[in-house]
């Protein structure tokens, strides 16, 4: 069997699909390995994922290889050392600091940003969905990443999505739009700074608590635009823009060393340790997939996080 991403998430924390670490029997490969939930569609999963192959946008992790027709679908995604949102809370022992906060909240609408550029929407945003690594966070766990439908069409299939996180109109049988995903970032920042996707307006920090409950609000139009949720979260901050350069992402500012707490930094360090030295065992059967692809079957990569 392979080893579990989300070994060790809080009770009850809903994670959209199965996640797991895994080497190829050679080596060679890590990859961050995906199967369906038992209650999705297998033939909408693997669309999805063949769709995220296209995304653009510095913090998105698409896949970048497929199951192949007739074996039971995964896929999987370029192995990054990161900690889902939730365990990096739990090894953090409570809410993240400001300055990570803005820097997640910035690089997630960033890259939000760009792909409704591309016409499609994410639909899948939650605290799990985000993996946070050295260098700034990582997308997985695209919830409906298409092309956005005109009125009429297929709806979404609501799936293992964190409940707080789920816009109402989507909750409702609405169909996934760009603002949904604002309420979805709102969620996420919200979680990250309270360990609640749903806290009383009090609970949020005074510099973020407008912002984020306005992200929050039932109704659509009262929900900021991206571009204001960006200029919010950067002030001031101008990244320095060589002449004759295209300007660098306003983000890069908030991500440069020290903008994780210590505790987590070490356990992401502590994670790429335990996989670079896992051996390679003899494969198992593994029940999510049936090969894997060029002939390297996955094999057991452990790893552990740090006590708090």
């Amino acid at each position: 069997m392979v080893t579990r991403l989300d070994s060790g998430l809080p009770a009850h924390t809903p994670v959209p699909e199965h996640r797991f670490i895994a080497r190829s029997t050679d080596g060679d490969r890590t990859v961050l390995l995906s199967s369906p939930l038992e209650t999705v569609d297998p033939q909408r999963f693997m669309a999805e994922a063949n769709a995220s192959r296209y995304l653009l946008g510095s913090c998105v992790l698409p896949a970048v290889e497929l199951a192949s027709p007739g074996q039971q679908p995964w896929h999987a995604r370029p192995y990054v050392p990161a900690l889902p949102l939730p365990i990096a809370l739990a090894i953090h022992d409570g809410p993240l600091p400001e300055r990570t906060l803005r820097a997640l909240g910035l690089a997630l609408a960033e890259n939000l940003a760009i792909m409704h550029g591309q016409n499609l929407n994410h639909a899948g945003l939650c605290p799990a969905a985000v993996l946070i690594a050295a260098d700034g966070p990582r997308l997985t766990c695209f919830g409906a990443i298409r092309a956005a439908a005109p009125d009429g069409a297929a709806r979404q299939e609501v799936r293992g999505l964190d409940p707080g996180a789920l816009p109402p109109e989507q909750a409702a049988g609405g169909q996934p739009r760009p603002l949904g995903d604002v309420y979805a970032l709102g969620a996420t920042l919200a979680y990250a700074a309270t360990g609640y996707t749903m806290p009383e307006r009090e609970e949020l920090p005074p510099a973020l608590r407008s912002l984020v409950s306005r992200c929050l609000s039932r109704d659509p139009a009262q929900r900021p635009q991206l571009s204001e949720i960006i200029d919010k979260l950067a002030g001031d901050v101008q990244p320095d823009t060589p002449v004759g350069f295209a300007p660098p992402s306003r983000v890069d500012a908030f991500l440069a060393p020290g903008w994780l707490p210590a505790r987590l930094d070490a356990a992401i360090v502590h994670q790429s340790a335990s996989v670079l030295a896992a051996e390679v065992q003899l494969p198992t059967p593994v029940p999510v997939h049936a090969s894997w692809p060029h002939g390297g079957a996955p094999s057991p990569a452990p790893v552990t996080h740090p006590s708090h």
